[in-house]
């Protein structure tokens, strides 16, 4: 499975991108100071290494009997003696030919840098490049003045400098590497948790749990016993909500039965028929108001339950029993259901609207209704069709309204619709209707409860 990138502003990618900073900060404060010491380190002990030279240059150098110098052995370090090998020395005085280092097959050095007793040192062009140039004056055994000078290629400490910083720079990298490795799989395991409490809410919200399942660490499981005591409390209150919703129900139905009744009793008397009208008129406008409002309580209610899964095609199987005994003269089928899978609902209200839109297409089909599923994406998309003789664009705008009726002769409330939408607004989905070639299809969309498309 392909790792999926910390989104923007997770706590993932803010420790990652702390840990990348930090270690950052550090092998660039690390690389710095190492090359920093270490050049200075190389260049003492270059100058160290160049004074000691010079000194034991000046020793070895004797004048003959015409004053000209001359060694009295070769110097210890056998790179003087290697042509061009960036290691030279001269050696001069006054009215005689210089001499030279084995090493120095061409060019000369500075004698300028020789001016005095002490030993000085400075930058010069030697014979293959700038030099770091150390000299002295000694005196003769006449008092002649012998210029003694020694000197390295710039070349020689800068390559031994980047050499260093090369090979520092590789070992710093896997240093690097090694800890964001590390840095990465530390916040993996640390987030680890709050990854399961995560697939622990999905998977109450798909339907597969109903509770937050799991061992977590002390500092998420008070959390976790909240959420779970939430999602208990909200079940209790949805529950309470039924049974309030159940009384309520029969207890305004009776007494509008009874006022109904006697409001068709006094339709029998003619002197009392108007009013009777007027009572059977508002009563039956009383019990549209208290189904439609009853269903969208109870829709509601539900919704906020977590949790809650429907297998399908089960669930509606009963429900299309109840239509083809409702509308014998129509057929009913299903499509795209040869699998069964399950979806993240509420049973009740996904029950309900889909009983809503069948009966709705079995009033007007001519003579079939199907409901099909089609599964994409993580959702599944129910639409219940017809070949009826559809509606128009004016009236599918209306068709959801309160106590529409396009037929008064068709049976119904005209809440039928109404009701639909206000379940599917429940379920966090939305009712689609638009003309087919055949008739009038309705459909929505629900999450699946599992991975299954």
């Amino acid at each position: 499975m392909r790792a999926a990138l910390p989104a923007s502003g997770s706590l993932r990618l803010r420790f990652v991108l702390a840990v990348g900073l930090w270690v950052l900060l550090g092998i660039a404060g690390i690389w710095f100071t190492a090359t920093q010491v270490f050049t200075r380190h190389i260049e003492t002990a270059y100058h160290e290494e160049l004074e000691v030279h010079v000194r034991e240059l000046a020793r070895l150098a004797e004048l003959d009997g015409e004053g000209a110098p001359y060694l009295l052995r070769p110097l210890s370090d056998p790179r003087y003696e290697e042509p061009l090998s960036g290691f030279y020395w001269e050696v001069a005085v006054h009215g005689h030919p210089p001499l030279k280092s084995e090493s120095m097959t061409r060019g000369e050095l500075d004698q300028r840098v020789a001016h005095s007793p002490q030993i000085v040192h400075r930058i010069e062009r030697g014979p293959t490049g700038p030099a770091i140039t150390y000299g002295m004056i000694e005196r003769g055994p006449a008092g002649e003045e012998v210029h003694v000078v020694i000197a390295t290629d710039q070349r020689e400490l800068d390559e031994d400098i980047a050499a260093f910083s090369r090979e520092l720079s590789w070992w710093l990298a896997a240093l690097a590497t090694a800890l964001l490795a590390t840095g990465l799989v530390m916040i993996g395991i640390g987030l680890k948790p709050l990854d399961r409490l995560g697939s622990a809410i999905n998977a109450v919200r798909g339907g597969r749990s109903r509770t937050l399942d799991g061992t977590y660490p002390a500092e998420i499981a008070p959390l976790v016993s909240d959420l779970n005591a939430y999602i208990a409390q909200t079940g209790q209150m949805v529950d309470r909500a039924r049974v309030h919703a159940g009384n309520l129900a029969h207890s305004l139905r009776t007494p509008l039965a009874v006022i109904t009744d006697e409001a068709e009793r006094l339709a029998d008397n003619e002197a009392t028929r108007a009013s009777a009208t007027v009572l059977l008129d508002h009563a039956e406008r009383m019990q549209q108001q208290i189904d439609y409002q009853l269903a969208r309580a109870r829709s509601n209610a539900v919704a906020r339950l977590p949790g809650e899964s429907v297998p399908l095609p089960d669930a509606l199987e009963p429900v299309l029993r109840a239509m083809r005994r409702l509308h014998p003269d129509k057929a009913f089928a299903m499509q795209g259901f040869e699998r069964p899978f399950s979806v993240a609902a509420d049973q009740a209200n996904l029950v309900d609207l889909c009983a809503i839109l069948l009966d709705n297409a079995g009033k007007w089909a001519a003579r079939q209704v199907t409901i099909g599923a089609v599964r994409a994406d993580g959702g599944c998309r129910l639409t219940v069709s017809d070949d009826g003789p559809g509606m128009t664009d004016e009236q599918i705008a209306r068709a959801t309204e309160i106590g529409t009726r396009f037929d008064p002769d068709m049976p119904g409330s005209g809440l039928g619709l109404a009701m639909a939408l206000d379940i599917a607004e429940a379920l966090d989905t939305r009712l689609v209707l638009s003309r087919t070639t055949t008739g009038l299809a309705a459909s929505f969309r629900v999450p699946l409860a599992d991975k299954t498309a």
